[in-house]
């Protein structure tokens, strides 16, 4: 018996259990409306995608090549159109999530206006969009099952069985559009209780796995800005350990953690970490300060601090501004520091924010990582902040150089430039691209890869493409060529645009509740009809 069939054959024993009294119930349509609403709360979500997200990192420590993918998204529609399209395109959703970035609600969903990343949001507008995304999934699903019980319908009409137990075999076997959300927390906003109380809100509204940085929160930046200040260990484990608890308390017990570090580009530090014995972590994090050597009371300036490093007294460089400065080439031993006692005390994945798209940068500072703890994981950012053209373009010059190739053509630092967008040189950058995301799972443990801010610059681009032609001579054929004839022939759901804000949906609800007297916005009179 189909798991369809089953519910159905429960329900109509519920409605004859009442004795009359629900005669004007269907239980076939209660049934349907069950199968379009699968997750009843965000928790039933969290808990769905969390165990989905534990087998894709176990697949992944078994195969590299099994990494998974996802694409930042501002808006419930954007996330939902991204996975209908992955469905339509790929047939299926394993492995493809949605990424939620900080910096696109801080840029495009603050009451404020747009904003700098630098936690200024309102950080309720963080779970609030990731409710909204799930909203938006949720409805993907109830749109395509409406579709596929209107199948089942008609094969009964026309008295076909075949297609009938075909129809009913997809609705079984129905692939939800519901994916993990990696979900940006930036650095907690606030102290760890300010951690825990917005983890979870995020939790509850579905969040399976939350990220966290490693920055002070009230003087966070954008990874790819300048002045990050981090905080000690001791600190990020407390925040991590608030994210932990929120889990642990909502019964999302495989939720996931995913630990960044931002030593790379942040040479700064707010507070000098209190060590108790020499080597241990407070000694470890001091050590890559920058500082200078005391000898008297007269090398030293009123206000100044000293610390006692390795049985010398030192004064750390403290800025004008009170922070603390670190050696200039400590970035990486910092970043290994981060990821393994991030690893030991409960992160489950790492990201390290680095400054370019380079696979031997980040698999040096792996390998120094998974010497200690062999099964690190990494989430990395393919962000839109690289220019991918000429850093790749520039790697393959570094490359041929290095092997003594002939490089007279090209000038280094021009390499952006279009003359060379034919060139056998910008061709192999194009390769190195095209096979970035397979080589870095291969060879830096890259478990997971996303863009962060895609769907911003998507949105740009084609409002920037139609507004040149409408506004132009073009006129409506800029519309109409550029924008719903390309979704006629890709076979875009977007479209029937009444239907995919839930005209049908609407319908068929009309018709269970009213029966033949359900007055109906589908019939031959809606234009939509027009798009087959």
């Amino acid at each position: 018996m189909s798991i369809y069939q089953s519910d159905l054959d429960a329900l109509n024993r519920l409605c004859r259990e009442q004795e009359g009294r629900w005669d004007n119930i269907n239980p076939e349509s209660v049934a349907r409306m069950r199968a379009q609403n699968r997750f009843r709360t965000g928790l039933d979500i969290a808990r769905y995608t969390a165990s989905i997200m534990r087998r894709d990192m176990q697949e992944y420590d078994r195969d590299p090549s099994r990494y998974t993918q996802s694409l930042g998204c501002w808006h419930g529609f954007i996330g939902q159109q991204k996975m209908i399209s992955i469905k339509k395109h790929h047939g299926t959703t394993r492995g493809r999530y949605l990424y939620l970035s900080g910096w696109m609600i801080a840029a495009l969903r603050s009451e404020f206006g747009p904003l700098p990343d630098q936690s200024m949001h309102e950080k309720t507008s963080v779970p609030a969009l990731i409710e909204e995304l799930y909203t938006f999934l949720r409805q993907a699903d109830a749109r395509e099952l409406t579709h596929l019980f209107r199948e089942l319908d008609q094969a009964r009409k026309q008295g076909n069985e075949v297609a009938a137990r075909g129809a009913l075999e997809k609705i079984d076997n129905f692939e939800t559009h519901v994916v993990p959300i990696i979900a940006d927390i930036d650095a907690g906003f606030g102290n760890e209780e300010a951690t825990y109380l917005l983890a979870k809100k995020m939790i509850e509204a579905g969040a399976c796995c939350i990220q966290l940085e490693n920055q002070v929160s009230d003087a966070k930046q954008c990874g790819h800005q300048d002045g990050k200040v981090t905080v000690p260990h001791e600190d990020f484990v407390a925040k991590i350990n608030a994210v932990r608890h929120a889990f642990l308390e909502l019964g999302v017990d495989d939720g996931v953690i995913v630990a960044r570090t931002d030593s790379l580009g942040a040479g700064l530090t707010q507070k000098l970490p209190v060590s108790k014995e020499p080597g241990d972590l407070a000694h470890q994090y001091n050590s890559f300060l920058y500082t200078v050597p005391i000898c008297s009371a007269d090398d030293l300036d009123e206000g100044d601090s000293v610390i006692k490093l390795d049985g010398d007294l030192r004064k750390p460089l403290r800025l004008a501004n009170g922070l603390y400065r670190f050696r200039s080439d400590t970035g990486e031993d910092r970043v290994v520091l981060d990821c393994i006692n991030a690893l030991q005390n409960g992160a489950d994945l790492l990201w390290i924010e680095t400054e370019k798209p380079h696979i031997g940068q980040i698999a040096g500072m792996v390998d120094r990582i998974r010497a200690v703890v062999p099964d690190a994981k990494l989430v990395y950012n393919n962000s839109p902040s690289f220019n991918w053209t000429l850093n790749f373009r520039q790697q393959v010059f570094d490359r041929w150089e290095s092997e003594g190739r002939d490089l007279s053509a090209y000038d280094r630092a021009q390499l952006m430039s279009a003359e060379y967008d034919d060139s056998e040189l910008a061709a192999e950058a194009d390769r190195w691209v095209q096979n970035f995301q397979r080589d870095a799972s291969r060879q830096a443990g890259v478990f997971h890869h996303l863009i962060t801010l895609p769907t911003y610059h998507t949105a740009a681009l084609s409002t920037d493409e139609l507004a040149q032609g409408y506004f132009g001579e073009a006129g409506m054929l800029a519309y109409v060529a550029g924008v719903q004839r390309q979704e006629i022939r890709r076979g875009m759901a977007s479209v029937k645009h009444q239907d995919m804000a839930g005209s049908n949906i609407g319908d068929d609800h009309k018709e269970y509740f009213s029966g033949a007297s359900a007055l109906k916005a589908g019939g031959t009179l809606n234009t939509m009809n027009q798009f087959g």
